[in-house]
């Protein structure tokens, strides 16, 4: 993946000041991000829905944060990226299983040089907004921070180092990625990295993510339990293994000591820890399996990687999923 060259535009749209922006999906990475980008200066816009985006009009956003709490009373929302028009960047920062329906309205917010941020889980989604708008106008991007909607306006960050990553597709020196990273690092209580290679980056953040989210939703325990019994160890390092193998395969390079240094953050976490893959599943709401353990079997079959593990967290979770959508 890191040696098809790209041959889009080198430098963002717009002048030197202030960027124009749209939040798509302004949930706890879009709310959180982009309500930092405001209070830094920046022209704004979330693109949401329902009560949150009726919260967001009438009362604007509030963050609750532990890098300092703020509020953006002035948030500029809408449900019809029309009203917002041509921008500088797009953080596309809704759920994997919300892509599709998000994609068709992407076209009115992109102009000559727009760049949009995949900032979903999993390795995928970069490819699937490809299709539709065009390699050239994708930066693949990674969000690391925790962060989730707390209510109609509001978001509450727990914790993470509030940083995104993101790169070119190929991995090369731009002017629209560099005057991302500054405006990103010029606001509070954010760290940007321009990744020297995004795709390892996609693949090391998916070989951690995934595991300890399908094997917790398959036996409803948290990362304590699941690290501390040698079984339930050994299968996370194996599941992880086979994702290093499909990345390998993928001509993705992980660096050797990928799986130990993942599993070491793992044992870092709170002890009640669980994914939002875990709890998802568990609550029988939507979830992003199929980007995530679902992507593993996907590309190991197409790569010819065996996936024993991950095959069998995902058929019984696909069961689950299946049994709990016919209840309902």
């Amino acid at each position: 993946m890191n040696s098809t060259s790209s041959t889009g535009p080198t430098s963002s749209t717009g002048s030197t000041g202030p960027l124009r922006i749209a939040v798509v999906g302004a949930g706890g990475i879009g709310g959180y991000f982009g309500g930092r980008l405001a209070l830094a200066g920046h022209d704004v816009a979330f693109v949401a829905r329902g009560a949150h985006l009726e919260a967001l009009r009438r009362d604007g956003l509030a963050v609750k944060s532990v890098a300092g709490d703020f509020t953006v009373p002035s948030a500029r929302a809408t449900d019809d990226t029309a009203e917002i028009g041509e921008v500088d960047y797009v953080l596309l920062c809704v759920k994997t299983w919300q892509l599709a329906a998000v994609i068709d309205a992407l076209p009115p917010l992109l102009g000559t040089g727009t760049a949009v941020v995949t900032l979903q889980n999993g390795v995928e989604a970069p490819a699937e907004v490809a299709r539709a708008i065009g390699r050239d106008a994708v930066l693949p991007g990674t969000a690391k921070i925790i962060a989730h909607l707390d209510g109609p306006g509001r978001v509450r960050h727990l914790g993470g180092p509030g940083l995104l990553a993101f790169a070119e597709w190929d991995n090369r020196p731009t002017g629209r990625v560099a005057r991302l990273q500054a405006a990103l690092d010029a606001a509070d209580g954010v760290t940007a990295v321009v990744s020297e290679d995004i795709w390892a980056e996609l693949w090391a953040k998916f070989l951690f993510v995934v595991p300890p989210g399908g094997l917790g939703a398959v036996t409803d325990v948290p990362f304590g339990l699941l690290r501390t019994r040698p079984g339930t160890r050994q299968l996370l390092v194996a599941a992880m293994t086979e994702i290093r193998q499909v990345a390998q395969a993928m001509d993705v390079e992980l660096p050797d000591d990928v799986v130990p240094t993942s599993m070491a953050f793992l044992d870092q976490q709170p002890a009640a820890g669980t994914t939002s893959l875990h709890r998802d599943l568990v609550a029988g709401l939507p979830s992003e399996l199929e980007a995530l353990t679902g992507a593993v079997v996907r590309i190991g079959e197409r790569t010819g990687t065996a996936t024993p593990v991950n095959s069998v967290l995902y058929e019984v979770l696909r069961l689950r999923e299946e049994a709990s959508r016919s209840t309902s």
